[in-house]
């Protein structure tokens, strides 16, 4: 067995790693059920801060090219949107990170 003296152990350097929160995309496609008035009226009740202009401007860009961003940020945050989206009958594109 052996003696060290204090102070002569080693210490072990803590390293300090941070993680951004994880990002994820909140997709509508298009489809064949829902009409123009009710996904503005769903973006407009569900998504924080979106305008009518917004939420009309998406609707379009849904039709017109099959799918639109309608929000991205915190995973969790993201996830309820998707959900509240979907329960609205509005067909959704599975989360991604982004």
């Amino acid at each position: 067995m052996s003696s060290s003296s204090p102070g002569s152990a080693s210490l072990l350097e803590r390293q300090s790693t941070t993680q951004r929160y994880p990002q994820a995309r909140v997709i509508v496609l298009d489809d064949d059920v829902n009409t123009f008035q009710h996904v503005v009226d769903c973006l407009r009740k569900i998504i924080p801060g979106m305008s009518e202009e917004k939420a009309w401007n998406l609707a379009n860009r849904i039709d017109g090219q099959g799918a639109a961003e309608v929000w991205c940020g915190p995973l969790e945050q993201a996830e309820l949107y998707h959900q509240q989206l979907s329960a609205e009958g509005l067909t959704m594109a599975p989360l991604e990170r982004c």
